[in-house]
């Protein structure tokens, strides 16, 4: 009897099949047929507005067709239109395999202008994709990321108990983002170490501070910049104008774990300390990509000895600073070699208010090194991280020697 049952089934199972055989076939008949009428009268107008052939946007209506009758939860998701064709513009920008080339939705793009201004709850770090792997670029200064311990160039493996392997960048900031005084659990996989590590953290609302001064010394002013982001130019420009009242006669501009922002800004920066002269080329595709930023003459404020210091966490806007000044011989870098982040994206808004980010040129410094996956190598490279306790900080102690060098050699030359 149960193999009389098993063979009903089968017989069952081969009728079924032959009836959506057969139906496939049909309709790509079908669609074959439209299509050859649709070019008889006028094929040229749809060839003007679809994206791809008929042939391709008939895969796609059999792929949606299968999946909304056959996968087992379809009936209660109710997705909508714009989530299919979100998900499949997602797909397409993804085929590019450029982990800076991203589609984002309305809420993400809301969610992204929103942590530009300087607020969001979450962690505090900034990571990047690199080889498959998403890294940590560097964390934010006292946010719960930095105070745990996490350092640059950590992989996140794991969030929770979910494996983040495969995911991009954009996934992984939209799990660790969430409501402040909620927990999460990262897994860490860090360099010359076999286990990973766990951190369990507390989500707190990021209040981006991303400029700090002081003077370190009677001639010596230290800046540190953590971001560049909307302001921090402005900010910045009082800094430095308040340290030389106080007769500082030399600067430490601090870019450490400094994970870029606004390319802008980062050219205010820059012509703080350079009368004029080339700070960063961009070379890309399409004429307007390529383009060379100037320093703004009307921003220079001193002429003074700088050192800056840079490390694996240093990138995008904080390497083309570091990179300019160094090349313009105004600087003398130390610290370990940057990051290598040297690429341009430029927003392109779609018409349901969604985006892509596209990366349309690379950065190339005034002597033309090309920081993207080489990042810069310091003119002294000093192994460290950075300290609160500034007698326990190699790089910044090593700074304040070279500084105080040259200091010394332009007091004696006057």
């Amino acid at each position: 009897m149960m193999r009389n049952d098993f063979f009903r089934r089968k017989r069952g199972l081969l009728l079924f099949t032959a009836v959506v055989a057969f139906a496939a076939i049909a309709l790509w008949e079908l669609g074959s047929w439209a299509v050859r009428s649709a070019r008889a009268a006028d094929i040229s107008d749809f060839e003007r507005i679809s994206p791809f052939s008929p042939q391709s946007l008939w895969l796609l209506r059999q792929a949606r067709a299968i999946i909304e009758t056959y996968q087992v939860d379809a009936e209660s998701l109710h997705l909508t239109e714009d989530q299919l064709v979100h998900g499949a513009i997602k797909g397409m920008v993804e085929s590019w395999s450029d982990p800076y080339t991203r589609f984002v939705t309305p809420s993400q793009l809301r969610d992204e202008a929103i942590a530009m201004e300087g607020q969001y709850g979450g962690l505090g770090m900034y990571i990047g994709d690199r080889d498959g792997r998403i890294l940590i670029i560097s964390p934010i200064e006292d946010t719960p990321a930095e105070r745990a311990g996490l350092q640059p160039m950590d992989q996140i493996v794991k969030i929770g108990e979910e494996l983040a392997l495969g995911w991009d960048s954009q996934e992984v900031v939209r799990r660790l983002r969430g409501t402040p005084n909620t927990p999460v659990t990262i897994w860490i996989r860090r360099e010359n170490e076999d286990e990973l590590k766990r951190f369990d953290l507390v989500r707190e609302m990021i209040t981006l501070r991303s400029v700090r001064h002081e003077m370190l010394t009677d001639d010596i002013g230290y800046l540190r910049l953590t971001h560049f982001r909307q302001q921090t130019d402005n900010e910045a420009e009082r800094a430095v104008r308040e340290m030389i009242s106080k007769g500082a006669r030399g600067l430490i501009l601090d870019l450490r774990n400094n994970g870029g922002g606004l390319l802008s800004v980062c050219i205010n920066v820059a012509s703080m300390f350079l009368d004029g002269g080339p700070i960063v080329r961009t070379r890309g595709r399409v004429p307007r990509s390529n383009e060379e930023h100037t320093a703004d003459p009307s921003r220079f404020l001193t002429d003074m000895p700088m050192v800056v210091l840079i490390n694996e966490g240093s990138a995008s806007a904080s390497e083309i600073v570091a990179g300019a000044l160094a090349d313009r011989n105004r600087a003398t870098t130390i610290g370990q070699n940057s990051f290598g982040k040297g690429s341009v994206q430029s927003l392109f808004h779609l018409t349901d208010g969604s985006g892509i980010y596209v990366t349309v040129a690379r950065y190339h410094t005034p002597s033309g090194r090309a920081i993207d996956q080489e990042g810069l190598t310091p003119h002294i490279e000093v192994a460290g991280q950075v300290n609160r306790d500034r007698e326990q900080d190699a790089q910044l102690q090593r700074a304040i020697s070279e500084l105080e060098k040259k200091i010394s050699t332009v007091t004696a030359s006057r």
